[in-house]
């Protein structure tokens, strides 16, 4: 036997054993508090901002396209990007909502000279 080894075989069988799924499940514990967790609240975040949406929104998509939402439906969305310019897509695919920011109008430029 190698001399690294010799600790360990000089624990008792069943002690190495409760060490070492002691370990793991500390490892498992790890993982789980530092990556799944945080996926799912973030994922729950992500269902509630869905299902909260309403036509009139200005949103975010995951491709970084903006526009404000026209129509809605159980799964997609009709969204204005432009005047008169309207796209469908997916709405999982919406990434955030943003505060309603109006475009200045033609008056209010001619104001500001």
């Amino acid at each position: 036997m190698h001399h690294a080894f010799a600790p360990l075989a000089q624990l008792g069988g069943s002690q190495s054993y409760m060490t070492t799924f002691v370990f793991f499940g500390g490892m498992i514990a790890i993982m789980y508090f530092l990556m799944i967790r945080p996926q799912q609240k973030q994922l729950k975040d992500h269902r509630t901002l869905l299902a909260g949406l309403k036509k009139g929104d200005s949103v975010v998509t995951q491709g970084g396209m903006i526009g404000k939402i026209a129509e809605l439906s159980e799964r997609e969305v009709k969204l204005e990007v432009a005047q008169n310019v309207k796209i469908r897509i997916l709405k999982s695919a919406i990434q955030t909502v943003t505060p309603n920011a109006e475009a200045p109008k033609a008056e209010d430029k001619k104001e500001e000279k």
